[in-house]
């Protein structure tokens, strides 16, 4: 446990806000990543990756999945020769960003319904901020989620708590009164280092198994986000 809920504590009305990771969270975007790392790889005529190959390859930031890509093919890019390949990954990937980006399930009807229940839903991703908005608008949320922060809005990147203080700060929240929603070891980590209370999703991208990120709550789906809600807001004693 974050600690958060160390006593009974107050939770009337929690959470009063929802912080959701987007790839793997709310979305299945690996596709259309995929096929924006392979053209990234063909203008250097350099051999294709599969999804899975690609899928394991996210998180940090786009410019850490373009280091994993070319190193999946023996290149090492770093410095000068990393930002260019980054900024063609970025004009490819910009043009079909939901050619083949699908919700994951219930996550679009979850986001509606706490939305409409008067809970601020807040997007933290390490995706570009322009890039979110699209993909938001896209799947019809985009008016639903009251903040957005991105891997270029500014603060420092999940792991680190910096993108949760931000967008906490622009709700006009504490840490306390939100609940971080995840995938991968940076979600939880920040959730952590916010003092967040955070539930982990099976099924995301990456290779550390869900139930071992050290989040709060566990999920199979979202689906089950609901129920792992009203498990939090119960007291420690109830749950033991």
């Amino acid at each position: 446990m974050t600690g958060i809920f160390a006593n009974d504590g107050d939770r009337c009305g929690w959470p009063e806000a929802i912080l959701f990771d987007l790839d793997g969270t709310l979305i299945d975007s690996v596709p259309d990543i995929a096929a924006a790392v392979n053209e990234l790889l063909a203008q250097d005529a350099l051999p294709p990756q599969s999804v899975d190959a690609v899928r394991g390859m996210i998180g940090n930031g786009v410019k850490k999945l373009v280091e994993r890509a070319y190193a999946s093919v023996g290149k090492q890019y770093e410095g000068d020769a990393l930002n260019a390949a980054t900024d063609r990954m970025m004009g490819i990937y910009g043009k079909h960003l939901t050619r083949h980006t699908v919700a994951m399930p219930g996550a679009l009807d979850l986001v509606a319904s706490y939305h409409e229940a008067g809970v601020k839903i807040g997007v933290v991703t390490n995706k570009p901020e322009a890039f979110t908005h699209e993909i938001l608008k896209h799947f019809g949320i985009d008016e639903q989620v009251v903040v957005v922060v991105g891997g270029d809005t500014g603060p420092a990147r999940k792991p680190a708590p910096d993108m949760l203080h931000h967008a906490l700060a622009a709700m006009g929240l504490s840490a306390s009164r939100a609940l971080m929603v995840g995938d991968s070891p940076a979600d939880i980590g920040a959730a952590k280092a916010a003092f967040m209370a955070s539930v982990a999703v099976h099924g995301g991208y990456t290779t550390v198994p869900a139930d071992e990120l050290g989040a709060d709550r566990v999920i199979s789906n979202l689906l089950e986000l609901p129920a792992a809600i009203e498990a939090l807001k119960q007291p420690v004693r109830a749950r033991e």
